[in-house]
């Protein structure tokens, strides 16, 4: 089973059979005046492993980003509601590596989101937004345009997006979403740069462009993917690493599931790294993400469920409460496949039998409607992505002790498996 791979996959196949160290509890009693600082002040306990052994879990990407675990909070949310400052600094603090989702937002808030995480940690941490399929200016319209365009060619959906807010009782707003234009995206990617953060990830589009600027400000490069021809796209980019993000994600996904797309993509993309993305909420899936071939984890939907997120109560309960089969496919909100909590306006897009517009065309046609519901509070209508994980989880809990129940739960694993060859 160990044959000679490439190097991070080999070193994984020796992590994976070597048993878990036990750890001193009488290391680490004390604090720094900086730790104290952090606990008085914003409310983050910082967490000091022991400096003598390193855990299990440690890969070849925790030396190169010099964290602690390769645990990723993934970069979440439009406007970086699910992935606030302090959830992103706790998940650093704790070992692992924090990263704030900012599409859709300004350049100038960026660069107050990231310095709002530098001044709760000294730890990396990164930023991960949406790049457009391409950044030749000419090619992206604005919103203006695009709702002129959706008026002439897609009259009946035009009158199906103007529908719901009556629908559903909902006063007309009109929403203020930025254009995601190729000089929107570069003012964000250059805070980035200024900034030296530690990682710029793309949740989505070709970070190709952005490779060689991050390569002079020390930066690491993510890119994510949901099958091997974009993972080989990728690769020729020079991205640092892959994300490889299964079909059971939240959010925007593809079509394949974790089990074959991981090793396919590892496989496909070598020596370049690999990190799994997509149903990992505890110590069993972060185990089987690396022993599928990657060097690390990518979690966004069990981290929904922490205190520190900012997302909708409502949509906290619907994780809680729901089950796997809850979480479903749709075009719906954006055009693209993701993967969000069932509700009444898919089920009543679905009903319409229209057809769904390319992407970008079906988010503008939705986003006045979102805008109306976030007026009025009414979460329910509003797209939750989340991912088929959010079956097993029941309760919400401080970011640090999810990280943390992840961490030793993998190690446990991993032991337990060290075990059966004795």
């Amino acid at each position: 089973m160990d044959r000679a791979v490439p190097g991070h996959r080999h070193q994984l196949g020796r992590a994976c059979l070597q048993p878990a160290r036990r750890r001193d509890p009488r290391r680490a009693r004390s604090q720094t005046a900086t730790d104290q600082h952090l606990t008085r002040r914003h409310g983050i306990v910082p967490l000091r492993m022991p400096t003598m052994s390193k855990s299990v879990l440690h890969t070849s990407l925790c030396d190169d980003l010099k964290i602690e675990y390769p645990v990723f909070l993934a970069g979440m949310g439009v406007k970086g509601n699910a992935t606030p400052p302090k959830l992103v600094a706790t998940v650093s603090e704790a070992g692992g590596m924090g990263i704030l989702g900012c599409s859709w937002l300004d350049a100038d808030e960026v660069r107050r989101r990231i310095r709002a995480v530098r001044n709760l940690t000294d730890k990396p941490f990164g930023v991960d937004l949406l790049l457009p399929a391409s950044m030749d200016e000419s090619s992206v319209p604005d919103r203006a345009e695009m709702r002129a365009r959706i008026e002439r060619d897609f009259p009946k959906q035009a009158a199906f997006g103007k529908s719901l807010s009556e629908k559903f009782g909902l006063k007309p707003v009109q929403s203020q979403l930025a254009a995601m234009s190729p000089e929107f995206i570069r003012r964000q990617v250059d805070v980035c740069l200024e900034e030296k953060i530690a990682v710029f990830a793309a949740g989505l589009g070709d970070p190709g462009w952005v490779v060689p600027l991050a390569k002079q400000a020390n930066m690491k490069v993510m890119g994510l993917v949901g099958n091997v021809r974009n993972a080989e796209r990728q690769k020729k980019a020079g991205v640092d690493y892959v994300i490889a993000q299964g079909y059971e994600a939240g959010g925007h996904t593809g079509t394949i599931a974790n089990f074959p797309l991981i090793p396919m993509v590892v496989d496909a993309v070598a020596p370049t790294p690999v990190i799994a993305a997509g149903a990992i909420a505890d110590g069993r899936t972060v185990a089987a993400g690396l022993a599928l071939g990657a060097v690390g984890v990518w979690v966004g939907t069990a981290f929904l469920l922490a205190e520190e997120s900012n997302i909708f109560p409502r949509h906290q309960e619907e994780i809680i409460k729901g089950a796997a089969e809850d979480f479903i496919i749709t075009r719906a909100y954006t055009g693209k496949t993701a993967r969000d909590y069932k509700n009444d306006v898919i089920k009543a897009w679905d009903e319409s039998g229209l057809k769904t517009l390319p992407m970008p065309l079906q988010g503008v046609l939705m986003d006045d409607f979102i805008a109306a519901a976030e007026a009025a509070n009414r979460a329910e209508l509003i797209n939750n992505p989340v991912g088929q994980i959010a079956g097993m989880l029941k309760q919400k809990r401080p970011a640090k002790e999810i990280m943390m129940s992840m961490v030793h739960g993998a190690e446990e694993v991993i032991e337990r498996l060290s075990a059966m060859r004795k």
